[in-house]
């Protein structure tokens, strides 16, 4: 039979974990959901029929009841994962956890003693383990082709207009509120590094900082509304109006209302976050950061996390005892120094769903 589940949140990762089970029926069915929003939570109960008696407000109501599911996923905020996922730990639920796992160290902990005690299993979303080109890598590294692993150089261009909806107008624009960038954006990347390397670190270093999306670069006479007749509307590439309606330049799916229509999009953007001006809002969390490891072996890593670039897509290259490893989440390059052999692998051509985080999404969810 099929998992049975409870989406906790169903957003933006609980919807799309949702929809998975609709397209993979026989490993996964949703039985329970709790949502806050009345059109998010109607929309989750029919899509998946779920009963009048396994449908709540809120993630506390969830665990008011007697276990009724195999699996909990939670995808509540960076900051809301902690409690929910001890509650379905304690009373036996196995856990499906979107990252990142809690913002302390001390709550990861507790979550992995808990988690040992009660024998239970608690999956993170780290999807890009499952992406068909990341286990590629994987498979190249351990086969021995480059040899052992020397250094890793690994970038996650965001894309400037990314981060100015996510982590400057977004719900992950604030360490109070949510978690540090590095954190929400980037663990990724730092579990995608460790997993390749498959070693412990000795020794970090990491610096950032917020340089671009900050007060003392606002154009003089911009308002904190942008349609509140921003002077620089012509020249601003983040007008909140283009960017949301006039210009579909990003979706529109966090901002929350019941009425999907432009007019009610645009009587949103007049006065909540969507709308500020990306410089006079009260975003927090860093634009540009670097991290450095140092591993056991004496192997080394680097890794930069980045906002300002005009494009997405991560850049990787690992270079080995015996050869080295280029890649751009489209095509791998093998190269081996003995035989100057190069192979490239192009993960388009292999006529897979990479929709979804490279298609890791769908293949962690099966």
């Amino acid at each position: 039979r099929p998992c049975t589940a409870i989406i906790l949140r169903h957003g933006g990762r609980g919807g799309l974990y949702g929809y998975y089970a609709t397209q993979m029926p026989d490993p996964l069915k949703i039985v329970g959901v709790a949502e806050p929003l009345e059109y998010r939570r109607t929309a989750c109960v029919n899509n998946h029929k779920i009963e009048a008696a396994n449908t709540f407000t809120t993630w506390e109501h969830v665990f008011d009841r007697p276990k009724f599911a195999d699996a909990v996923i939670v995808t509540t905020q960076d900051r809301m994962h902690y409690e929910p996922t001890m509650r379905a730990l304690e009373m036996g639920y196995d856990v499906l956890l979107e990252k990142p796992i809690a913002p302390s160290w001390k709550e990861c902990n507790d979550i992995l003693k808990l988690a040992q005690a009660k024998g239970r299993i608690v999956g993170v979303c780290h999807v890009l383990r499952y992406s068909p080109f990341n286990v590629q890598i994987k498979a190249v590294i351990e086969s021995g082709m480059i040899g052992d692993v020397v250094s890793v150089q690994h970038i996650e261009p965001i894309w400037h207009l990314h981060f100015s909806h996510s982590y400057v107008r977004g719900p992950w624009r604030r360490e109070d509120l949510a978690t540090p960038s590095l954190l929400a954006k980037s663990c990724h990347d730092l579990d995608l590094i460790n997993w390749w390397m498959d070693e412990p670190v000795k020794a970090v270093s990491s610096f950032g900082g917020l340089r671009t999306f900050h007060k003392r670069n606002a154009p003089a006479g911009a308002p904190r509304f942008c349609m509140d007749g921003c002077p620089h509307r012509e020249s601003c590439i983040y007008h909140a109006e283009d960017v949301y309606v006039n210009k579909k330049r990003w979706g529109t799916h966090h901002i929350e209302t019941p009425d999907r229509s432009e007019e009610s999009i645009r009587s949103k953007l007049r006065r909540g976050q969507y709308g500020q001006c990306v410089y006079q809002a009260d975003n927090t969390v860093n634009d540009h950061q670097v991290v450095n490891m140092l591993y056991r072996s004496g192997a080394t890593a680097a890794f930069s996390m980045e906002a300002m670039t005009s494009y997405g897509g991560r850049r990787t290259r690992i270079m080995g005892t015996k050869g080295d490893i280029v890649g751009d989440e489209r095509y791998l390059d093998v190269a081996t120094f003995n035989d100057e052999k190069r192979i490239r692998w192009d993960v388009e051509a292999t006529g897979q769903d990479l929709s979804g985080h490279g298609g890791g999404d769908q293949r962690m969810t099966a």
